[in-house]
Order: structure tokens, then sequence, then C-alpha cells
């Protein structure tokens, strides 16, 4: 039986979608509520942008900082958590023999971007290794920390990792490093409506984060958190008019950020609605949605294990709305997509009607299989999955 809330999402009904947590689903009303921004944009295109917007965009900063449990000032909007995580590395100075400090669990894209600017200040990219299967979370901490040395300048780290599926204790890790005189850029992808955030509390000099994802915005919205003592540092990958526009007591950091040039800004003026239409759907609101997400992640995490005869590869204590289990080798034939590398992905979608990763890690043949809980799946998806992979995958 579907879920009673898949109606609210336009989402393939032929379909079982359990790959949310790839690019998000933006349920109907917060769509109409784009639209509805974007019709007045473009009815008055000069009034809304030299007129409203700044108004506009401040009203959406101050809820989304209240969601997150952040100051509204220390708060940007950018289109996506790599382009955050793109803009912080960009706009610091590393010089020959510094230490840039990432696990092997960190998003491709951004690890990318670290290695990036390591080769062009001649700087290092070290790399802390992670075991997956996971006994604790003490095991992360652990992990991190051995790696630290006096040359480290940075630390990049995953909040709720991509591949792996695991909420880290970040708390715990940003805190750790503070005390070793390290700085921590946190990529926080998935985390906004995942997790409970008080961005402010954790006190990280960086975070960035997905609004598309778990709070369901319209795709090109995130956020950029800068605590107040490193803000000066930090520029947008674009520099526009906020570079010498008069400050009028607003901050370079916001004004800079606020306008990198003539774009679409409906993304950002609609994750207010995201978040209390979200809020809505149950009665005890966001805390319920994703202790509820949770839940369903472990108990198909459950039915994946049995199905594949392994036990459980991380703790509880560690799985938010995510979760990947290891299934045997394969994938190796030529990929169609940087995104997508598994022919086992194709044949569950186009044989089996679902839509599930399937992800090279820690590199190929090896390869995890990741879902996603949001509240359109149902416990019946996650069975049909199993099923599927029991006539899909070679007998272990």
């Amino acid at each position: 039986m579907p879920s009673p809330f898949s109606r609210h999402w336009q989402l393939d009904p032929t379909i079982r979608f359990l790959n949310h947590g790839s690019f998000g689903a933006c349920p109907i009303p917060v769509l109409e509520r784009q639209r509805e921004l974007r019709d007045r944009m473009e009815a008055e295109p000069v009034k809304f942008f030299v007129r409203d917007f700044d108004r506009l965009l401040s009203e959406a900063r101050e809820q989304v900082a209240a969601f997150v449990g952040a100051q509204p000032q220390d708060l940007a909007f950018v289109p996506n958590a790599t382009a955050g995580v793109n803009a912080v590395l960009r706009s610091l100075e590393f010089a020959p023999g510094d230490e840039l400090l990432t696990t092997d669990h960190e998003y491709k894209a951004c690890r990318n971007a670290l290695e990036y600017v390591a080769d062009r200040a001649g700087a290092r990219v070290v790399e802390a290794a992670v075991p997956f299967p996971l006994a604790s979370a003490d095991s992360i901490v652990d992990a991190v920390m051995a790696r630290v040395s006096s040359r480290t300048r940075l630390a990049l780290l995953d909040h709720v990792t991509s591949q792996t599926g695991l909420v880290w204790p970040i708390e715990r890790l940003v805190a750790a490093l503070a005390e070793r005189g390290v700085d921590t850029l946190v990529d926080g992808a998935h985390a906004p409506g995942m997790v409970p955030l008080q961005l402010s509390k954790l006190g990280a000099a960086y975070y960035t984060a997905n609004c598309h994802k778990w709070l369901c915005a319209p795709k090109g919205a995130a956020i950029l958190l800068v605590r107040a003592d490193r803000r000066e540092r930090i520029h947008p990958l674009s520099i526009s008019h906020g570079a010498t526009w008069p400050l009028g007591g607003r901050t370079r950091f916001r004004l800079e950020f606020d306008w990198t040039g003539t774009d679409d800004p409906t993304p950002f003026l609609s994750v207010p609605a995201a978040i209390d239409f979200l809020g809505s759907l149950l009665p005890g609101g966001w805390p319920e949605l994703m202790r509820t997400n949770r839940q369903a992640a472990i108990a198909g995490r459950n039915v994946l294990c049995a199905a594949l005869g392994i036990a459980a590869p991380s703790p509880e204590e560690c799985i938010g709305s995510l979760a990947s289990v290891p299934i045997p080798d394969g994938g190796i034939e030529p990929a169609s997509s940087p995104l997508y590398t598994d022919p086992l992905q194709d044949e569950l979608l186009f044989n089996h009607g679902i839509e599930v990763p399937v992800v090279p890690w820690p590199a190929p043949p090896r390869r995890l299989l990741r879902i996603s809980c949001q509240l359109y799946n149902s416990a019946e998806d996650y069975a049909a999955l199993a099923t599927a992979l029991a006539r899909s995958l070679p007998p272990r």
C-alpha cells in the first residue's frame, strides 16, 4: 500500500523511489509557492529585484536560520553545498606544506575541490580512513584525530556521509579539532531536515548544507554559515556589486553573497514554505518527521540485511534517514554518467521499477546499496527491493 503522504509529491507512481538522498523531491505545495514567486518576478522584474528582493531574502534567511539554530547574520544562501564548500576553500589561503584533512567517506565533488586548492597552493590532502562496516561512533573520532598534525590547517568533514549514509558525531569532531587549533568545514549536505541542528552551538568555523534534500525545497537552495570571527575571509565564487556597495547596516559578507549577479532566487525564497509544509504533515512536526524517517531507515536496513544474510554494518546511533549496506562485488562496466556507475541500478529500475543508488565504495568492484526514507515511502518499498535483490544478485 502506498504511503498516504505520497499524494503531496508528483513522483512517478509506477516507480518505487528510494533515492530521495541524491536530489530530494519537492512537494507540490512548495512548487506552487515557487511558481507564485516566479510569476511575481516576471510580472515586474525591476520591482522584484530592486525594491522587494532584499526584504524577501531577509525574511527567508531569518526563518531558515531559526530552523538550523543559527544567527541570521552568519547565514548566506548558495546554490548547493558543493558551491558552499568551494566558496570557503577558494577564499582561504594555504601554503606549501600545509595539510588539509578529510576522510575516505567525503563526497567526491567536495574532495575534488579540496584537491584543487591543495594543488594550487602546494599543500597536501591527508586522508583519514574510517572503517565501514563501522563498530561505533568512537571509531570515526579516533580515525580522524589520528591524522591531525602540527601542519593541519583545515578539516573538511561530512555531517552525514553520502555513500555510506552515516551520521557522524560532528559535535565531538569539531570540538576535538578546535582543541588542536584546527578549523572545521562541515559538509552538511544531508543534515537539515534529517537531524536536529543547533549550528551556533556547534561552533564550526564553516558549515554548508542543502535545502533541496531533506527540507524538500526546490533545487538550487543551500546555505553557508560562517562563524563571525571568520566572515571577513570568505567571499562568494562570483564577485559582484556587493563587494563595494555601501553597508547600510549590513555586513560585507551578507552584501557579497546576497547579490552575485542576476539569477533565479525563488529556490531560496521558497525554503520557508518547505519548512512550514513538511512541518505540518505530522502532529509532532519536524521532530516527529525526522524520527519517523529514521525509524523507517533502520527497519528498511534490517529487511535488506536479512535478505542479504549480513549483519547491520553500523550501529543504529549512526543512522538518520539514509542507510547503506554492502552487496556483492560488481559494477565494473564503463559508466554512462559520472553520477551513477553500476548496471545493477539500471536493472532494478527497468526490470523491477525501483530507483535506488548502487555506489562504488571504497572503490570498484566493491559497492554499496543505499536506501533513503522520506514520508512518501512505505515499508512495502523496502520489501520489494529485498525481493528484487534476491533475484538480481548472485547467491553468496
